[in-house]
């Protein structure tokens, strides 16, 4: 059984994300699902042949675990679909750069000489 016919069952799908927080026990995964104990055994018997879980015996219990890198596959693949920026965040650095550059040169000659902004207030408070 491949990952991606794993993952393709609902109820599997709730499995894994039972599984995520703990280890847990079939009891443990039937108590939140509404189907059979059996069935729950059979879906994690899938799960356990595509690799997406183990099962570790604990005395007379049988606890499933995740193996969360199996998803991998399943990651790699969405990820080639997700869309590239439009424009490299570099460039919007570059952008930004020169964006402060013009604001600056704009900017009336008064305003950028050095204590102008102070002159400027003190002949104002003194009015």
């Amino acid at each position: 059984m491949d990952v991606f016919r794993a993952v393709a069952d609902p109820v599997r799908r709730a499995l894994i994300e039972q599984l995520a927080g703990e280890p847990r026990r079939v009891v443990d995964l039937t108590a939140s699902q509404e189907i059979s104990r059996p069935a729950i055994s059979k879906h994690l018997r899938i799960l356990a042949d595509a690799g997406l879980v183990s099962a570790e015996d604990r005395g007379r219990e049988r606890w499933y675990v995740l193996r969360a890198e199996a998803l991998d596959a399943v990651t790699d693949w969405a990820d080639r679909f997700r869309a590239a920026p439009p424009v490299p965040e570099h460039a919007l650095d570059a952008l930004d750069l020169e964006v402060r550059r013009v604001v600056r040169d704009r900017r009336p000659a008064a305003a950028r000489r050095p204590g102008a902004e102070q002159s400027r207030s003190e002949g104002e408070s003194t009015a």
